[in-house]
């Protein structure tokens, strides 16, 4: 529905049926934490090269600096939130693949979804989502580590 540029968008967060009111130009990462307080996904680039905003949309990554949303209306959304006590999250710790954290969720949020599409992803796979994601701080060895050590266990 729309009044005035603002659209009324319902969607299911963290599966949870939300209904809500947003503009027009308002990004899915903007409504994801100014209206849920979901920080999790990070503003960095806002221009969809860093991947520190990544989602999952119905199942498929997504930098929601570059997803309007009113674009979510009917979708899944996923965040970081929502992969409370996931395996990615401990193979990350067990890892130590992060080091100042603000990438990470979008990481984890990336391969979650890669190992729903790929879950026995070889090292070309594995590499080719990661190269998706921006990580300033720390090295890749330690992220593809983690990584491979989920890989064929169930995580769906």
């Amino acid at each position: 529905m729309r009044s005035s540029g603002e659209y009324k968008v319902a969607l299911t967060i963290n599966n949870e049926e939300r209904r809500i009111t947003v503009s027009s130009s308002e990004s899915l990462l903007n409504m994801i934490r100014t209206k849920f307080g979901l920080t999790g996904a990070k503003p960095g680039c806002l221009n969809g090269d860093c991947g520190a905003c990544t989602v999952m949309v119905d199942q498929d990554p997504i930098k929601s600096c570059m997803m309007l949303a009113v674009e979510a209306e009917g979708k899944c959304i996923t965040t970081i939130e929502g992969l409370s006590h996931d395996p990615i999250q401990e193979a990350f710790i067990d890892h130590f693949a992060f080091q100042c954290g603000y990438c990470t969720p979008g990481f984890i949020m990336n391969i979650r979804a890669m190992l729903l599409n790929h879950p026995d992803a070889d090292p070309c796979i594995i590499k080719e989502w990661l190269g998706s994601n921006i990580c300033r701080c720390t090295g890749y060895k330690e992220i593809e580590e983690a990584v491979k050590s989920v890989l064929g266990n169930s995580v769906g």
